[in-house]
C-alpha cells in the first residue's frame, strides 16, 4: 500500500456515518460502546495492562517489593511513572464505573519539564481513537440519549434497549431545544452521526490556556454571542450562539486546560458545574450546555500552593483529582528517556561513548533525590535503580527506608529532563570537527553550565560536589578499566590464569600442603604460597585474607561440583573479580608505550597500538575519542 492510500483509508475511516434516531437506539441494544462515556472509552484506548509479577526479576523485586505490578503498552515511553500512570488510569475506570472521580477534574501536579504535557498529549491521542456519537450538527457534540428526560424515559429506554438510566443525565442543548420545537417535539426529526475525536478539528477534544488577567473571561470556556449573527437572531437565540469555548468543544470528550491555576478564579467557575452537574451556563439567556467529558489540567507546584493556600478556593479543591507527576528517580529509566530523544533526532546515529548518557543520568537523578542521613546519597540512586548494595555498602538501607525519610514530595525538585536535553546538545556539538557525544566533555559542559545557571550557592556547591566526589572518580575507574581491557590482547584468558592460580595456591595453603609447579617443577611450601597470595591480595586491600581465602576455595569447589569438575569463570565471583582486576591493572607503566598516541619506539609497539585502538572502536568509540580518553586518563592518573 502506498502512502497516498495509507492517508487515504485513514481519512475515509474516520468519516461521519449517520443514521436515524430509532437506528442509533437499535445500535445501543447490541453495543453498549454506542453509549460509552467518555471514561470508559479512553479506559478501551488504553487497553488491557501487561500484569508483572515482580518477584520474578531481581532488580524490579527490589525497586517494587515484589508487588505485582501494571504496565499498559499505551504508555511504553513514560519510562519511570509506573505510579503516575497507574492513578491515572484508576481515575478514568473509576470515573467509568459512575463514581465520584466522574465528578472531578483530572489534575497532574509535578515539576517543569517532568512529562505532565507529554502525559496530557498522550490521553489526546488515544480520546481519538474510539469514536462516538452525537446529534448531527449539534455544535457541542452532544449524545442522543440527551433528547430524552431521565425521569420519564429512563425506565421505558432501559426496558426496550437495555441503556441503563444513569446514562441519561446530561440536559438537552438550547441549540436541541430550539430545533425540537421547529420539529413540533418529534425526536424521530434528529439525525445521529458517528464521529472520531479529533485535536486538529476540535471534535470532542480542546485545548485552553490561562489568558491575561484583564481581558480573560469565561467566554474561552463556555463561548460568546456571534455579533456577525445578531442581524438575523436575537441575543439569547441559541443560533446567535457561538459555541466556541473549551467545554462546547470537548463535550463527549476530553478538555485541557494548561496551567489551570494561572487562570483567574472567574474564568474557572463554569468547571465547577460543569464536572459536578454536567452542564453549564452560557454568557446569555439561553438554557444550559451539556458537558459529559473529562476536564484535564497540569501545572506547576508554585501555582497549586497557591490556589490551594486561599480559603476561597476550598469548593474548586474538593472537585480535583490530584496526580502528582515527579522527577523520574531512577538511573536506568532516566537513561532510556535519553535515548527515546536521542531517537527522534538526528544525533540517533551520532557516536555516543559508553557511561555517557549513564553519567548524566546519575547527575539528574543525583540533584532530585533528598540527602538522606547517615547514608551516602549515590549509594541511596543505587538502591533506588533496584541495586543490591548489601555486600558494597554496609550503610546503605532498604528502599522503603530511604522513601520514608525522604517523604512525599521527592522528585518534584532538581533539575530537569529539559536541562538534561540541553546538555546533551551541547556534548554532541562540543567538537568542531566530530558530532559525537563522551563523558570528558559532558564533565566540562555540565560545570559550565552550573557557573551560568546562577543557583543558590547551596545548591551549586551540592552539584558541584557530586560531579568532583561521586561522578569523575568513578570515571576514571570505569576508562581505565576500558582502556585496560582493551590493551590486554587476551584479557579473559589472563585473567582465569590469575584466578585458577590464586585457587589452587590458596587451597594447597588451606590444607598445609607444599605445592609443586607442573610447569616448572619448583616446590612452593606454605610460607612461599602465603607469598604468592598476597601478591594478589594486597593490591586490592583486603583486611583478612584467611578468611578470603576460606571464602573463595569454598565457593569455587561449590561451583567445580556444578560444573564437572571445572574451575567456574574468574568473572564469577564478585570479591575475587575485583581483586585480580586490581592486580592486572596495577601497573599502568606497562600501558603508556601501547596507549599513548606519541611515535612509537619500535613496530612491535605501533602495532599493539594499532590493536588497542580497534578493540577500543569495537567497544563503542571513534578513534578521536579514544585518543581524547586516553590523554586525559594518562593526566588525571598522573596527577594523583
Amino acid at each position: 500500500m502506498s502512502i497516498f492510500d495509507h492517508v487515504q483509508n485513514r481519512f475515509s475511516r474516520v468519516q461521519q456515518e449517520e443514521m436515524s434516531l430509532q437506528e442509533y437506539l437499535e445500535l445501543c441494544r447490541r453495543e453498549p460502546v454506542a453509549y460509552a462515556t467518555a471514561a470508559e472509552r479512553m479506559l478501551e484506548a488504553i487497553g488491557a495492562p501487561e500484569v508483572i509479577d515482580t518477584a520474578k526479576d531481581s532488580r524490579l523485586s527490589r525497586i517494587f517489593s515484589n508487588k505485582v505490578i501494571r504496565r499498559y503498552p499505551a504508555f511504553a515511553e513514560f519510562y519511570g511513572m509506573e505510579e503516575a500512570i497507574e492513578q491515572i488510569v484508576a481515575y478514568f475506570r473509576h470515573a467509568s464505573q459512575g463514581l465520584e472521580e466522574r465528578k472531578q477534574i483530572l489534575y497532574l501536579l509535578g515539576p517543569v519539564g517532568g512529562g505532565k504535557s507529554s502525559l496530557a498529549e498522550r490521553l489526546k491521542l488515544l480520546m481519538e481513537k474510539v469514536p462516538f456519537y452525537a446529534i448531527k450538527d449539534s455544535p457541542v457534540y452532544e449524545s442522543p440519549l440527551g433528547l430524552f428526560s431521565p425521569e420519564e424515559d429512563g425506565e421505558l429506554l432501559e426496558k426496550e434497549y437495555g441503556i441503563p438510566q444513569r446514562y441519561l443525565r446530561s440536559v438537552m442543548s438550547p441549540w436541541a431545544a430550539k430545533r425540537l420545537k421547529e420539529n413540533g417535539g418529534d425526536i424521530s426529526q434528529f439525525r445521529v452521526v458517528r464521529l472520531y475525536p479529533s485535536r486538529l478539528n476540535q471534535i470532542a477534544i480542546s485545548k485552553t490556556e490561562p489568558g491575561d488577567e484583564n481581558n480573560q473571561d469565561i467566554s474561552s470556556l463556555v463561548g460568546k454571542v456571534d455579533i456577525r449573527q445578531l442581524e438575523l437572531y436575537s441575543q439569547d437565540d441559541p443560533d446567535a450562539y457561538s459555541f466556541s469555548g473549551g467545554l462546547c468543544r470537548a463535550n463527549q470528550g476530553l478538555m485541557e486546560f494548561v496551567e489551570m491555576f494561572k487562570a483567574p478564579i472567574k474564568v474557572l467557575h463554569p468547571l465547577l458545574t460543569a464536572t459536578q452537574e454536567g452542564n453549564y451556563n452560557p454568557t446569555e439567556g439561553m438554557g444550559a450546555i451539556p458537558f459529559d467529558g473529562v476536564v484535564l489540567a497540569h501545572s506547576n507546584e508554585s501555582e497549586w500552593q497557591t490556589f490551594r493556600n486561599n480559603r476561597n478556593n476550598e469548593a474548586f479543591l474538593d472537585r480535583v483529582y490530584m496526580v502528582k507527576v515527579p522527577y523520574c528517580l531512577r538511573v536506568t529509566e532516566e537513561i532510556n528517556i535519553y535515548k527515546k530523544l536521542l531517537e527522534h533526532s538526528s544525533l540517533n546515529e551520532a557516536p555516543c561513548a559508553p557511561d555517557t548518557l549513564r553519567m548524566l543520568a546519575q547527575f539528574t537523578v543525583l540533584s532530585r533525590l533528598k540527602e538522606p542521613e547517615n547514608s551516602s546519597i549515590y549509594s541511596k540512586m543505587r538502591v533506588y535503580d533496584g541495586e543490591n548494595l548489601k555486600d558494597t555498602d554496609p550503610k546503605a538501607k532498604s528502599i522503603q527506608e530511604y522513601r520514608d525519610s525522604a517523604g512525599v514530595d521527592e522528585g518534584m525538585e532538581g533539575l530537569s529532563t529539559r536541562f538534561a536535553f540541553k546538555i546533551l546538545s551541547k556534548v554532541f556539538n562540543f567538537d568542531n570537527h566530530e558530532v559525537a557525544a563522551n563523558p570528558v566533555h559532558l564533565l566540562y559542559v555540565l560545570e559550565q553550565r552550573l557557573e551560568q545557571e546562577q543557583l543558590p550557592r547551596e545548591t551549586f556547591e551540592r552539584y558541584l560536589r557530586f560531579i568532583k566526589e561521586f561522578l569523575a572518580p568513578r570515571y576514571v575507574d570505569f576508562i581505565g578499566k576500558e582502556i585496560q581491557t582493551a590493551y590486554l590482547e587476551s584479557y579473559s584468558e589472563y585473567g582465569q590464569n590469575i584466578f585458577d592460580r590464586y585457587v589452587t595456591y590458596a587451597d594447597f595453603w588451606i590444607q598445609d600442603q607444599e605445592y609443586r609447579d607442573p610447569e616448572t617443577g619448583e616446590f612452593l611450601d606454605r610460607q612461599a604460597l602465603n607469598e604468592e597470595l598476597e601478591k594478589i591480595e594486597k593490591p586490592a586491600g583486603i583486611s583478612n585474607p584467611k578468611d578470603f581465602r576460606h571464602e573463595v576455595v569454598n565457593f569455587v569447589l561449590r561451583a567445580r561440583a556444578q560444573n564437572n569438575g571445572m574451575n567456574p569463570s574468574w568473572q564469577s565471583y564478585e570479591k575475587l573479580r575485583g581483586v585480580i582486576e586490581h592486580k592486572m591493572f596495577a601497573n599502568t607503566e606497562e600501558l603508556l608505550p601501547v596507549i599513548s598516541f606519541n611515535a612509537k619506539a619500535s613496530t612491535s609497539d605501533q602495532k599493539k597500538h594499532e590493536d588497542f585502538v580497534a578493540r577500543m572502536v569495537d567497544r563503542g568509540y571513534t578513534e578521536k575519542q579514544v585518543r581524547l580518553l586516553s590523554e586525559w586518563y594518562l593526566r588525571v592518573r598522573k596527577s594523583q
